[in-house]
């Protein structure tokens, strides 16, 4: 591929990663707050002869030196097995120094896949997957249009976990505006415990111009909590969350406070560098450079 299809999107984690673009677009492209993808409409999985090109072409020029890959766009996870298993294959066979290959998913596409077909993903080097359930509020999940309950995510988180292949979980800051900003907070920490991802993030809603998010806004529908009041989301979640062994960041640049650590084991550090943010004792990012 000469150039990308429309704009690419990757997690941090993945910023040295090689992208390859096997899909473009997502296959759900319905969640209220997300542009990410609506300059692709229609979703497509792209000719496996491409694909493959694409990967040969890389190698070529670069494969002494990839060790990560990152499959794109939306929700990769949703390719059929017969389009995943050369795929992974010849990323196996082209990158000598190729040690983990991940990607997009939502609920459905994991759930979708057999346990047999998730075991021969992470065989062939699918080790994780970044799945962004927002809130685990039901009633936020109903209204940002996510496709998927706080259930559906229990279910995928425990067949992801069966197969031996990791997950990144992202809850976002905001999503249930003012009017359920404490369920919002109290149901994603309920949910994150329940999910128990190896990976944990929290990002903090924008409400992007031309999304239905914003149309709502406009009409007076939705109301995005102030920075105190994300803030307090935060410290909520993260006291409350319980997974067993969670590496935690938000160091998403859409985050007003950038903070690391495990939890359960950093839970106290983290929420008293909350609290001297609340009380102004820590700066926050400055608006103009937080992004999406």
């Amino acid at each position: 591929m000469s150039e990308y299809v429309g704009r690419v999107y990757r997690p941090p984690s993945e910023a040295h990663s090689y992208i390859l673009q096997a899909t473009i677009g997502c296959s759900w492209n319905h969640c209220v707050y997300c542009d990410m993808y609506r300059d692709k409409p229609v979703f497509q999985v792209r000719p496996l002869p491409d694909t493959l090109a694409d990967i040969d072409l890389t190698a070529a020029t670069h494969g002494d030196h990839i060790d990560k890959v990152f499959v794109a766009d939306g929700d990769a996870l949703v390719m059929p097995m017969e389009v995943w298993e050369p795929i992974l294959i010849r990323l196996r066979d082209r990158l000598p120094r190729l040690r983990q290959v991940s990607a997009y998913a939502m609920a459905t596409n994991i759930i979708e896949k057999t346990p047999g077909e998730l075991a021969r993903l992470r065989e062939l080097g699918l080790k994780l997957l970044y799945i962004g359930p927002e809130s685990g509020d039901d009633e936020v999940l109903k209204r940002i249009a996510k496709g998927s309950t706080h259930a559906d995510h229990v279910s995928a988180a425990n067949s992801a976990r069966a197969a031996g292949i990791a997950l990144s979980a992202i809850f976002l800051l905001g999503a249930g505006g003012t009017e359920r900003s404490e369920a919002h907070a109290r149901g994603s920490a309920e949910l994150a415990s329940a999910m128990d991802p190896e990976y944990l993030a929290a990002l903090t809603l924008t409400v992007v111009p031309g999304t239905p998010l914003a149309t709502l806004e406009a009409a007076g529908r939705f109301t995005l909590p102030d920075v105190d009041g994300l803030l307090r989301e935060l410290r909520t979640f993260v006291d409350l969350a319980r997974p067993a062994n969670a590496l935690f960041r938000t160091n998403h640049a859409s985050n007003y406070l950038p903070l690391g650590g495990r939890l359960p084991e950093d839970r106290d550090r983290i929420v008293a560098a909350i609290d001297l943010a609340l009380t102004g004792n820590i700066p926050l990012r400055p608006e103009a450079a937080r992004g999406l």
